[in-house]
């Protein structure tokens, strides 16, 4: 249900705005444009498409709601209210997204007006800010902003120090400048300050940290998948890189939800990379990088496409000399978590190390644990019909686990995950204790007091980010960290 509260009134004063009691378990979410003529709202069944309502509420709280857009199988967003049309961000006849200017008296698709048309690249989000737009593109998962009039002429493009991620164009119609954030591979997130009349960025904050970013690479390489499909992967590591296949490697990946996995800085990262190791990001179908049709890719009976994607990610790295299966490790969590459960159960013979973390491992049952039912449209439901259990089944890691020597393996989850609940990985890595035919370690790791990893203080940041170098660096044969520094 969505309540009206106002500031400084008790709980008990809330306005109900509006409930759906025969629909329980919907998703109900919204926000009030700029200008605060208009209440919008959002009706979702799960994770993927929603329907869009707004009322006036210039005059109270008391107007009916009108449909803007219904069903579920599209995601369209008001971006902002202006003289009397809403500028709706939408993937209505535009995978790749655009941006429209709908009128409220003559709402009809055929009287929409593209703002921002769709092009070849990802139109990833549209911000107001300053009487202006900016507009967010993904292009081969990296990003590129464009400042623009309200009638979609261009401005200028925003500058940045390199390829990478950016974000923070948004804010008041009044604003003279914003300030927006950028980050890489190598490059610490950075805070800067934009002059929207001129279109100078100044470096307003840049933390403080003990490496040298000259001393490391980063590039983006193109493979192919098992069905022929390019797929793009990010790369990190130290220059002058021998490519002898003695390389210590994690391949990481997310692949699903729509979610776009773009460059971004990790310090813990830089343990591996200052130990001569490779980082390697792969954007897997079922992701969000190049729209809608990539995500729809790896999604319900195409999930398979995900694992091949990954699988023929980690095949690369060693046809390319990166690395080697005994020095490997893949890593992911929640749906990531899922997508290294399924691939070392798919190919245990290609990995050294394996880190599923707050996995769904149980493909199955998830819809019947918390909100696992929201995700029935992203992987479809056992319950619902033959074919859906038959392509959950296939892949589902718990399932899939049968006796064969499995890659040391950590599992991890937390006591208080409600998103994916633990039993998921109390489950497979019990399973997986008992299929393992070989030497390598099988354990879990379970943090108390957390859940399923936002808002973790640094010090249990810590502490599993050891664990976890420490269990890839001793299954991987290093047994030497930062051997500099030892002899010193």
């Amino acid at each position: 249900s969505v309540y009206y509260h106002k500031l400084g009134d008790a709980q008990a004063n809330d306005k109900l705005i509006f409930e759906d009691k025969n629909s329980p378990n919907m998703y109900h979410y919204g926000g009030t444009t700029e200008d605060k003529k208009y209440f919008v709202l959002y009706r979702a069944l799960g994770t993927d498409g929603y329907e869009c309502y707004y009322k006036n509420i210039e005059k109270g709280l008391e107007g009916e709601f009108v449909k803007l857009f219904t069903g579920f199988e599209n995601k369209s967003n008001i971006v902002d209210h202006k003289e009397g049309s809403f500028y709706v961000l939408t993937d209505i006849g535009a995978p790749n997204y655009r941006l429209v200017k709908i009128d409220l008296k003559n709402p009809s698709p055929e009287n929409w007006v593209d703002i921002v048309p769709e092009k070849e690249n990802l139109l990833e989000g549209v911000g107001t800010v300053g009487g202006n737009l900016f507009a967010s593109y993904l292009e081969n998962a990296s990003t590129k902003v464009y400042q623009m009039n309200y009638d979609g002429s261009l401005i200028r493009e925003v500058p940045f120090p390199g390829v990478g991620t950016a974000g923070g164009f948004s804010g008041r119609a009044e604003d003279k400048d914003l300030y927006y954030y950028y980050t890489s591979f190598n490059y610490p997130t950075s805070i800067f300050k934009y002059d929207i009349e001129s279109g100078n960025s100044e470096l307003f904050f840049k933390p403080d940290l003990k490496f040298n970013p000259d001393d490391f690479v980063s590039k983006q390489v193109f493979y192919k998948s098992k069905d022929g499909t390019e797929v793009p992967m990010f790369l990190v590591h130290k220059k002058g890189l021998k490519l002898d296949g003695t390389n210590p490697t994690l391949l990481y990946a997310y692949g699903g939800f729509n979610i776009s996995l773009t460059p971004s800085f990790s310090t813990a990262n830089i343990i591996l990379l200052e130990n001569g190791g490779v980082y390697a990001l792969a954007n897997l179908r079922g992701g969000g990088e190049f729209g809608e049709e990539w995500h729809k890719a790896g999604m319900l009976e195409k999930k398979q496409n995900v694992f091949d994607d990954f699988l023929a990610a980690a095949d690369y790295l060693v046809k390319e000399g990166y690395t080697s299966k005994e020095k490997l490790a893949i890593r992911g969590g929640s749906n990531g978590g899922l997508l290294v459960g399924a691939c070392m159960t798919q190919a245990p013979e290609k990995f050294a190390v394996a880190f599923p973390a707050v996995g769904v491992m149980d493909m199955l049952r998830y819809h019947k644990f918390t909100v696992g039912w929201g995700w029935i449209p992203e992987y479809g439901c056992a319950d619902s019909s033959k074919a859906q259990f038959d392509y959950l089944y296939a892949y589902s890691p718990l399932h899939n686990l049968k006796p064969a020597n499995y890659p040391a393996t950590m599992v991890s989850t937390a006591d208080h995950d409600d998103r994916v609940v633990p039993a998921h990985s109390f489950k497979f890595a019990a399973q997986l204790q008992a299929s393992q035919q070989g030497s390598a370690p099988t354990i879990i790791r379970i943090e108390k007091k957390a859940g399923h990893g936002a808002g973790k203080p640094t010090s249990k940041i810590i502490e599993e980010q050891a664990d976890i170098w420490s269990f890839m660096f001793w299954n991987t044969g290093i047994k030497d960290v930062y051997p500099e520094q030892n002899q010193q």
